[in-house]
């Protein structure tokens, strides 16, 4: 370690910290640092990445520790550092800039730039000296130097030019009438990227993708097309057999490498976590697959576990690597099994999780297999059973006897690196995710973890204006939060409000959609920017519409408005959902199906939404009786208001459309709105259940 401290040493992002005792003379994000670079006429190094990105360690540890590489930085650069987990902001302008320049992009990011932001160079991944077919750093900073002094009217000019480009890159003025097609558009280009012997879109890196999957789950609702649900199955039932989980402390890792699921890159992500228990519980709604109840339980166990903070605020991320190599910390050797079981348990494992004495796997990186094992299942556990000429039920028993030996065993192990910053984004969509787990499998402990973490937000990230900050952590609370922090704990709210019908949580949700608008809403095109108009103003303003790793702001916003015109019958919110469908209509029909929550939230406006308003003195038992006929109902897009003698006042003015909705005959009272017209009201459940089957 460096023995002086460099400027980020101040900073609360544990990846800033890990650079603190770097030798080179790393900035945080600011205004010094700009001032520095125009006072010194030097070009800005800026490097983003995040705590838990394996091949950010790589460049850090052969570079940014190493003193001849420092030196050349520090006498070229002003270096900045980011995280793109705290500034999503500055990694989507810098990293569109990278895919513009390079055609690609990924982690760590590096950009050479102006000191007025403007950018003429970018790459990732840079070793130390040249291999891999990649410039080295100790070659290529001379260059950068020479370039910057002996061109700098053609650096300054190709800079201006760059990010002139950028900014038409976000102009998406193409305009095409979108129909209900475009949900089979979808699905024709998932079905033919599926791979259908292994699951998952493509070949290799395969990444979870849910929001693909939750796309073809309620196109099946929709059009009960068997191939999306058996896609959807395949994917999900290989994801969960295969090395992309975590067989004994549970989880799913970010992505595969190969095709089969079976080597992870081993870092794990909140993000993650949340989508595929939103995927999981969706499919078990409909297949009532005991399977994936469990793994959805599963993923539950090891977020509260593991990832939670005691206030109820939920982390980031846990990294891939311990003692400096990707996946220690979860592989085995066979002799390891040997030693930790008695010799039934550990043939037992051997056999269903596929342990070799020479290793089950290929480690790229040397070409060998080196004796460590990837614990997996080729066969699911009703194969497994049969297989075994034993029940399902003891064949899981058994299962979780050996794993909690191999777990506490584990325990003892160095553990990897846990981002323990606290995201409003992430966090919200762990609360959407937790809320419709309880409402699948009516297990109270989940929706009380999820109130938990909704509390933490409203408690620590959420200002005296109303306002969402982006961060939490140490104690302290920070950063402007983004189109993302908005959108997802709108949702959250929405979801919340829909399990226990609390009229704060659609206040909240009304509130914070009215901010959203405010700030962050092109009202002369439609859509929405990435941040608030308060923001710091970078060389871009951006609008994104792309669902990668987690759905965009944007189509998370779009689903959140059809819900709330839905709930509330506030019609003129219709507006401003043609306007949003219509300003990213070119861009997102030519190729749907890299737009699948923005999809999934249109097929939400092409239905003609159920309204079920319930009008009662309380809650009592023939109002949970009422909610689940009401969920019986794989209805997509129905809404649910419970009207009471304590909320009545409310939410009149919050739903007009209720205030005329009385109770009949002092006992619950059942009202079946479709396509702007309700039903007669009835007190019977029986006829509750006849109008819903109507429908």
């Amino acid at each position: 370690m460096h023995k002086n401290p460099n400027k980020l040493i101040n900073e609360k992002s544990p990846y800033l910290l890990q650079h603190a005792h770097n030798p080179v003379n790393w900035f945080p994000w600011c205004d010094e640092a700009f001032k520095e670079a125009k006072n010194s006429d030097k070009p800005i190094f800026l490097s983003i990445g995040y705590s838990t990105c394996h091949w950010c360690h790589v460049m850090e540890k052969e570079s940014f520790e190493d003193i001849e590489v420092a030196k050349l930085m520090n006498d070229t650069f002003i270096c900045i550092k980011v995280d793109r987990e705290e500034r999503p902001d500055i990694d989507g302008v810098y990293m569109s800039v990278c895919q513009m320049i390079t055609g690609s992009g990924g982690w760590p990011l590096t950009i050479v730039m102006t000191p007025d932001k403007k950018p003429f160079f970018a790459g990732t991944y840079f070793p130390k000296h040249n291999r891999f077919n990649r410039i080295g750093m100790m070659e290529l900073i001379p260059k950068l130097k020479e370039v910057w002094i002996n061109q700098k009217d053609d650096v300054l000019k190709s800079a201006e030019e760059i990010t002139a480009s950028l900014n038409r890159q976000n102009n998406f003025k193409e305009f095409t009438k979108i129909d209900e097609t475009i949900l089979d558009k979808t699905f024709d280009e998932l079905n033919a990227r599926c791979d259908e012997e292994y699951g998952g879109f493509g070949k290799a890196p395969k990444f979870p993708s849910p929001h693909n999957l939750l796309f073809l789950i309620d196109y099946y609702k929709t059009n009960k097309n068997p191939k999306a649900i058996l896609m959807a199955e395949k994917t999900l039932t290989q994801m969960r057999l295969g090395g992309i989980y975590d067989h004994i402390g549970f989880g799913f890792a970010r992505y595969s490498t190969d095709q089969y699921w079976l080597v992870p890159h081993f870092e794990k992500m909140l993000y993650d976590q949340a989508m595929l228990l939103l995927a999981y519980s969706d499919l078990y709604s409909i297949t009532k697959n005991v399977f994936y109840k469990k793994t959805a339980e599963e993923i539950v166990e090891y977020v509260l576990r593991d990832m939670t903070h005691l206030d109820g605020g939920f982390y980031s991320a846990e990294d891939a690597d311990s003692e400096g190599e990707e996946g220690k910390f979860y592989l085995w050797t066979a002799e390891e099994i040997r030693n930790v079981l008695d010799k039934d348990e550990s043939d037992f494992t051997s056999n269903i999780f596929n342990v070799s004495e020479n290793g089950n796997w290929i480690d790229e990186s040397k070409g060998i297999k080196d004796g460590t094992n990837i614990l997996h299942l080729k066969k699911s556990y009703d194969n497994l059973a049969e297989e075994l000429n034993i029940s399902v039920e003891d064949l899981f028993q058994k299962i979780t006897s050996i794993r909690k030996k191999l777990f506490n065993y584990r325990k003892e192990r160095i553990h990897p690196h846990k981002d323990d910053k606290i995201l409003t984004d992430w966090n919200a969509l762990m609360i959407s995710a937790l809320a419709k787990a309880y409402r699948t499998f009516d297990n109270k402990e989940f929706l009380e973890a999820a109130k938990k973490s909704y509390n933490f937000i409203l408690r620590y990230l959420k200002d005296n204006s109303g306002r969402l900050k982006h961060r939490f952590r140490d104690g302290d609370a920070g950063l402007p939060a983004h189109i993302d922090d908005y959108a997802f704990f709108i949702m959250a709210s929405l979801d919340l409000y829909e399990t226990e019908f609390d009229v704060v949580y659609l206040k909240n949700a009304i509130e914070l959609n009215n901010i959203l608008f405010d700030e962050f809403w092109d009202d002369e095109n439609g859509g929405f920017y990435s941040t608030s108009n308060k923001n710091e103003k970078l060389i871009a303003r951006q609008k994104e519409v792309y669902d990668g790793a987690i759905p965009s702001g944007n189509s998370i916003a779009l689903l959140n408005i059809i819900r709330l015109m839905q709930i509330t019958g506030n019609v003129d919110l219709e507006n401003k959902i043609l306007k949003l469908i219509n300003y990213f209509s070119g861009f997102v029909s030519r190729s749907p199906s890299a737009f699948t929550m923005f999809i999934y939230a249109l097929s939400k406006y092409f239905k003609s939404g159920l309204e079920i308003v319930i009008v009662c003195n309380h809650f009592n038992e023939v109002v949970n009786k009422s909610l689940q006929i009401i969920n019986s109902f794989n209805e997509t897009t129905k809404s649910i208001i419970i009207k009471t003698d304590n909320n009545s006042g409310e939410l009149d003015l919050l739903i007009p459309f209720t205030s005329g909705m009385q109770i009949m005959n002092n006992i619950p009272t059942f009202y079946v709105c479709n396509n702007y017209s309700c039903s007669k009201p009835t007190n019977s459940l029986t006829d509750l259940r006849d109008l819903l089957s109507k429908q």
